[in-house]
């Protein structure tokens, strides 16, 4: 961290908490920053959300630290360090009680209109009260039409998230995959799916081809935002080569945030 002085604030929350966040830093030697662009640390106060929403904001940077800082009652899976907290945070800084840790992003590909980045998930859903039809390729194997109101592709630190609410499994991050997870898939004699949620080698292509029956407008979410693309026919998905940098302490790992969040 010491040679990492340029830091950029992403907040929502207590003004006054962020302010003295902000005013210690100063005191510290670190530069605050107005423009991302020239961060090498970004520092996102709020929830798992607004990590979620500065990482996007700033471009899902490769050159710089993403640092996580909860504003709420309590840690989230992104967010390492209490805005309480704000003595223990510097400290571990000051005396190398931290650790860098890298994220795999999901890369979407939509009818060749350009590359959008997941840190979470990407999600594809019926956006009428009508269930739609996708063919699903992996590589250029047609694996199973589906039919039914979508299907989720995430992340393995996505995995604790939407994914888990329709049953899909928790994955360790050290595992570079993508996990692909139905949303009430519709199987019967005409439509046949796996019916359960797999797990794609980080080096596997997944496409999904619309099926044009007039249901073709789905709604897609990156992450906690929605794509503003109408007609969609073709969506290719892979584990991209990017990867974000965060902070996180040596005591702290992924399998102890999954505990204390949901055990």
């Amino acid at each position: 961290m010491s040679e990492r002085r340029n830091v950029y604030f992403y907040y929502s929350g207590s003004q006054v908490k962020i302010e003295l966040l902000i005013k210690t830093a100063i005191e510290y030697d670190f530069k605050i920053v107005d423009d991302s662009k020239d961060a090498n640390i970004i520092i996102s106060i709020g929830s798992d959300g607004t990590f979620l929403q500065a990482v996007r904001k700033t471009g899902f940077r490769q050159d710089c630290l993403y640092v996580g800082v909860s504003s709420k009652d309590r840690l989230g899976m992104y967010c390492d360090f209490h805005i309480d907290d704000i003595e223990e945070m510097i400290e571990a800084m000051k005396l190398a009680k931290i650790e860098v840790r890298k994220y795999p992003i999901i890369q979407v590909d939509i009818d060749q209109q350009g590359s959008f980045f997941c840190l979470n998930e990407f999600s594809i859903r019926s956006a009428i009260i009508k269930t739609f039809v996708m063919d699903v390729f992996i590589d250029d194997l047609h694996f199973e039409t589906f039919r039914g109101d979508g299907m989720l592709i995430a992340t393995p630190t996505g995995s604790s998230a939407y994914n888990k609410s329709v049953n899909g499994a928790i994955v360790d991050p050290l595992l570079p995959c993508l996990q692909v997870n139905e949303i009430a898939s519709l199987n019967n004699n005409q439509y046949r799916t796996l019916g359960s949620p797999f797990i794609l080698s980080g080096d596997r292509r997944l496409s999904l081809k619309v099926v044009q029956t007039g249901n073709d407008y789905p709604t897609m979410g990156m992450d906690n935002e929605a794509l503003s693309i109408r007609h969609v026919e073709k969506i290719e998905i892979v584990l991209s080569d990017k990867k974000i940098k965060t902070v996180k302490l040596k005591d702290n790992s992924f399998w102890e945030k999954v505990k204390r969040v949901f055990l």
